[in-house]
């Protein structure tokens, strides 16, 4: 880690085609975790049926995942797209951005441009998997082709389809204690779909936002547009309006025991350098916290946020994270450079930190848990997956409900030999 900011070569990135251990001091154990549960999810309406099985339910109790790391391939982009000013889809990389890597002294003003520069996206529209979807319709003879000789392979040849967010959603899980998660599955041709559902918690939260809340998740986005340009020789232009609609999202393909994955997720922006490795290795995620002044403070730092930036970007396979840490008036005080690869070490001498493994198992577990439970191969048929901090997921199954979120346009050009 460079403690000034400067640009350091990333290492290896730590993935492999095999198992590691990422903590030396994990306990291997093997209890029983899917178990009789007598409470289902409290705000469902009356599930379709119950079956054999739906009365089982999945711990979350991180003891129970304290094993070697699982098996996790390095990730593969197979493909890219762009969401425009206005959320208009595109197949292609017209809204990637160039890291310029920043000052010694950064005079970064979070603020500015807050009032009178910001076109921030309606987050009353639920985009559920759309964009994933259109990406896959469009590629999908390229996703085909890799899998036609494979006749005992799903259609797309992938068991789980997805964003990058609900999957780092699920990494933290083991040691979130504060926000629970609904999870909708469909089942559709053989390939497993995972879509989000806003809880009844995060709506609340949403409109209750204080205006300084608000202003701060500018911040992130202020942030990078003092270290993005738009081409390969432009300089960023802080003067510039942020438009939160734009986005340019890689599409990867990886596999988690054994766990086909195909999941997408937002890019901040790529290295520029003559030498700069293919993608995802050439992403670099940016982020902004609080200035750390106290040894509390780092230990926070290290327990808390990091789990969620280490989660987030490894899933990808982007290796490094470039963090600005600001004062409470919003102005960065200095920059810090994070190898994902590193995370680990950094945290190794927290007490009672999270552990990667934990997270990894978890997740492969849940994917295994939703893979015995959802059978039924239909658009029409959701099982609800429901967690609440210090709760077991249990799931409720909905047919022909408002929360199906495969669209028709996306299930009749799935059936279309074109």
């Amino acid at each position: 880690m460079d403690q000034h900011g400067r640009k350091v070569n990333p290492p290896p990135s730590g993935y492999k085609n095999h198992r590691r251990n990422m903590d030396n001091d994990t306990l291997s154990v093997n209890p029983k975790r899917f178990r009789p549960s007598h409470s289902p999810h409290r705000a469902d309406p009356a599930p379709l049926s119950s079956s054999a099985s739906s009365c089982r339910a999945l711990s979350t109790r991180r003891q129970l995942y304290e094993k070697p790391f699982p098996v996790y391939k390095q990730p593969v982009e197979v493909g890219s797209f762009s969401l425009d000013s206005e959320r208009r889809f595109f197949n292609d990389a017209r809204q990637i951005r160039y890291f310029v890597e920043p000052p010694s002294r950064p005079d970064f003003n979070l603020r500015d441009g807050y009032k009178d520069r910001f076109v921030k996206r309606d987050d009353s529209i639920k985009e559920k998997l759309d964009h994933i979807l259109r990406w896959i319709l469009a590629n999908k003879s390229k996703l085909e082709s890799r899998v036609a000789a494979a006749s005992s392979s799903p259609a797309l040849g992938v068991d789980v389809v997805t964003w990058r967010g609900h999957l780092t959603k699920l990494l933290t899980t083991p040691y979130e204690t504060r926000e629970g998660w609904l999870l909708a599955a469909t089942l559709f041709r053989g390939t497993l779909y995972l879509s989000e559902v806003e809880t009844e918690a995060s709506r609340r939260d949403t409109e209750n936002r204080t205006e300084r809340h608000q202003e701060m998740m500018y911040w992130g986005y202020k942030f990078e547009q003092y270290l993005c340009a738009e081409d390969m020789k432009a300089s960023p232009d802080p003067g510039g309006v942020v438009n939160t609609n734009e986005a340019f999202c890689t599409v990867v393909q990886t596999k988690l025991a054994d766990h086909k994955l195909l999941f997408s997720g937002e890019v901040d922006c790529r290295d520029r350098g003559p030498k700069s490795p293919a993608a995802p290795a050439c992403y670099i995620e940016l982020k902004t916290s609080a200035e750390i002044c106290t040894p509390k403070q780092r230990s926070n730092f290290h327990r808390f946020k990091l789990l969620k930036w280490w989660a987030q970007s490894f899933l990808p396979g982007v290796p490094r994270i470039v963090a600005g840490f600001r004062d409470p008036d919003g102005l960065v005080v200095g920059t810090e450079t994070i190898q994902i690869s590193q995370i680990s070490h950094l945290i190794k001498n927290e007490y009672n930190c999270w552990k990667p493994t934990v997270c990894m198992n978890f997740c492969c577990e849940f994917l295994s848990f939703v893979r015995t439970v959802v059978r039924e191969d239909s658009p029409r048929v959701v099982h609800l997956f429901s967690w609440d901090p210090h709760q077991d997921v249990t799931y409720t199954v909905h047919r022909d409900s408002s929360y199906c979120f495969l669209p028709p346009w996306y299930v009749e050009g799935m059936a279309s030999p074109h």
